[in-house]
């Protein structure tokens, strides 16, 4: 029977959650699910606070449309690492290596299937795959510098 654990440490300014459900693959899919649902809804929390103290108002409803809202981006943003780091893990696997060019193949395919699973056109779908993949490499590469 699968089991699973849940550990976490803060140690500023980098946060390490450990996820084990058993296998790498699911592990590095939740994990960046999790750190990257939660940095989306904090960017809404974020965003939601500033218009409650610009406008001067807070209701019950405004902070239900705001938790809906959270979670709805927190799962979106969470979806997109996941699919990520997933196609990273898949791509160094199926190589065999671990280096930049991983997080390049992950970002295009990454890019191109969240873009696809968006109804957009064979046009839009290759100028996200490049976007993405590109991104990802310079990540990559700043993440090395530092």
């Amino acid at each position: 029977m699968p089991h699973g654990r849940f550990s976490g440490s803060l140690c500023s300014p980098k946060i390490d959650v450990v996820i084990d459900m058993g296998n790498p693959f699911l592990n590095r899919t939740v994990d960046g699910f999790l750190k990257i649902g939660a940095v989306g809804a904090c960017k809404v929390a974020a965003e939601e606070t500033f218009e409650w103290l610009h406008r001067g108002d807070v209701s019950k409803h405004k902070l239900e449309r705001a938790l809906k809202k959270m979670c709805k981006e927190g799962a979106y943003w969470g979806t997109v690492a996941g699919v990520y780091v997933g196609m990273v893990y898949g791509v160094e696997r199926v190589r065999g290596r671990n280096d930049w060019k991983n997080a390049m193949i992950g970002g295009a395919l990454s890019g191109a299937l969240i873009s696809g699973s968006s109804n957009n056109h064979k046009d839009k779908i290759i100028k996200d795959a490049i976007t993405a993949g590109a991104v990802a490499t310079a990540v990559e590469f700043i993440n090395y510098l530092t």
